[in-house]
């Protein structure tokens, strides 16, 4: 079943088709994009942080050990490039289109939620101390809140510490492509191989990793980095769902698209074939009935023969007599 439609609809030949069929969709993805750069640029909830809060947010300032622009590489690129060799390998414009579109999706709508509720609660770095004081000399107004002097946008991004970005992005793109990878190497087909789990477990060993180190790297207390993870493996799990079958399915190694493609194609080649049988039945059928025809004929011309004769011969004996 599975080689059956394989490399009969490539980009060249249904590429543009398919882009069409999901126009709305990329549509909807560049209004993602211009939402995430409002959400980047406006700033977020200034929290009350008052000098006893202090004790928790005093870690020092660090760099950060994986750099913002490393996230869209290991989460979005690299998996697109194993989304490009699988397509070489099987020649399925489905399987890439929808792949590549549900990955942005999930990366994308991740980006949007976590910025959101970044911008919403407004949360504190656990360095937010060196933020707003770089001088080391805390200043704090009557009411007890901070008055920072260090640099604007420091400060600002130092009140963006719920979820952790990194964390959930990253589990939004690799969480994405375990799922594919778990579908398309048919890791629960009930086989025992044990190695096909090592192969999905390792992009979901690289994104807890990075949410590790924004830990360690004192940017995110613990409690962001498992929200933004759960964030961004719920939504990519929603996504993926969207185009592909559960990895579990005995289907689940292609995208819907492709499978419905290949029942339309089935059903294209018996209808004619069912046709050409209802016509050979109909002729069939009448050639019988011209035979019987011919039967009943023949019959009657026997039959008039044996009338025709049985005259003549009372004819003959009439003239004798």
């Amino acid at each position: 079943m599975q080689e059956v439609q394989l490399g009969s609809h490539t980009v060249k030949s249904h590429g543009i088709t398919v882009a069409r069929t999901h126009m709305h969709d990329w549509l909807i993805l560049m209004l993602l994009v211009i939402i995430e750069i409002i959400l980047y640029v406006i700033h977020p909830f200034y929290r009350f942080v008052g000098k006893d809060m202090m004790s928790d947010l005093r870690y020092p300032l660090k760099d950060n050990t994986v750099p913002v622009w490393a996230v869209p590489m290991y989460a979005v690129l690299l998996p697109i490039v194993i989304f490009l060799v699988v397509y070489f390998r099987r020649r399925d414009v489905y399987d890439l289109h929808h792949a590549i579109l549900g990955l942005l999706f999930s990366v994308l709508v991740t980006a949007v939620i976590t910025d959101s509720i970044k911008n919403a609660v407004g949360r504190p770095r656990p360095d937010f101390f060196w933020r707003c004081f770089p001088d080391g000399k805390d200043v704090y107004d009557k009411w007890g809140d901070v008055i920072c002097h260090g640099d604007k946008s420091v400060i600002k991004e130092g009140h963006k510490s719920f979820p952790s970005g990194h964390t959930s992005w990253s589990f939004a793109g690799l969480g994405f492509l375990a799922l594919y990878l778990s579908g398309k190497i048919k890791v629960f087909d009930r086989g025992g191989h044990i190695a096909k789990l090592c192969i999905v477990f390792l992009p979901l060993l690289v994104a807890s990793l990075v949410g590790i180190s924004r830990v360690d790297d004192y940017w995110h207390h613990w409690q962001d980095v498992f929200a933004g993870g759960l964030i961004g493996l719920t939504v990519a799990t929603f996504c993926y769902l969207q185009f592909f079958p559960p990895p579990y399915h005995d289907e689940g190694w292609g995208p819907y698209a492709y499978f419905r493609v290949l029942e339309e194609s089935r059903r294209n080649t018996q209808s004619p074939n069912t046709t050409n049988v209802h016509h050979e039945q109909a002729s069939e059928a009448q050639d019988e009935n011209q035979q019987e025809e011919r039967r009943s004929n023949g019959f009657m011309g026997l039959y008039l023969t044996n009338d025709d004769s049985s005259s003549t011969l009372e004819e003959l004996e009439s003239g004798r007599r």
